[in-house]
């Protein structure tokens, strides 16, 4: 005679909920430091916005001398040098000869050597920009 059973398995074994809590935890642990890079990242475009009026001043000033060599923070149409503002992300902003400097703060895992550079070169049809800085080696920007 053959035995039957009386309990019907309407659930899953621990070693199936063990599996896949493996698969979340492992998926988790891929998504987490991309997450922190994107992060980083979005906070790093309030540095790359800060840029744009001295970007403007340094194309002004271009046009007046035609010359980047006396394009400087605060002369010829360029905003005035930036220090050490508390609240912002941007800790300094300086420009010397066309070529435009931003350090950040450090705030939100960006650190104050994340700098930002923009190098202006002269083309026919006015300035083109070429980026540098460790942020740019970090993928900020």
């Amino acid at each position: 005679m053959k035995a039957v059973s009386i309990y019907t398995n309407y659930g899953f074994s621990l070693i199936e909920l063990l599996i896949t809590l493996a698969i979340i935890g492992i998926l988790i642990s891929m998504a987490a430091p991309n997450y922190q890079h994107y992060v980083k990242r979005a906070h790093y475009s309030e540095i790359v916005m800060a840029a744009a009026p001295y970007k403007i001043g340094v194309e002004e000033c271009f046009q007046i001398n035609s010359n980047l060599t006396p394009c400087i923070t605060g002369k010829y149409g360029i905003p005035p040098r930036i220090r050490g503002a508390k609240n912002s992300l941007v800790n300094k902003v300086e420009v010397k000869s066309g070529t435009i400097y931003i350090s950040p703060n450090s705030k939100y895992g960006i650190k104050p050597s994340d700098n930002y550079v923009l190098t202006p070169s002269i083309s026919a049809y006015g300035l083109t920009w070429t980026t540098s800085g460790s942020a740019k080696d970090k993928g900020y920007i």
